[in-house]
């Protein structure tokens, strides 16, 4: 594998790291858990191409369950 390669993949991984911290920022549970969904969906394709199970494996839970949540904001709002 290239430099090219692994340089693409540490700009995935900041990426998915920048999203995670920013969701940390934001106010509302909603907007919270939307941008972590986000985010852990950007961990999740870095995972696959560092073929990386514990990060596709714990990221894909955060999604599910981020989801969750997130569908039940949706169903006690409206």
């Amino acid at each position: 594998m290239n430099t090219i390669y692994f340089f693409s993949l540490d700009i995935i991984g900041y990426l998915a790291i920048i999203v995670n911290l920013y969701s940390m920022l934001v106010k509302g549970e909603k907007r919270l858990r939307l941008i972590s969904t986000i985010a852990n969906s950007i961990f999740i394709l870095y995972g696959i191409l560092l073929g990386a199970m514990p990060i596709i494996v714990g990221s894909c839970i955060a999604v599910f369950l981020h989801s969750y949540h997130l569908r039940r904001i949706r169903k006690d709002v409206g």
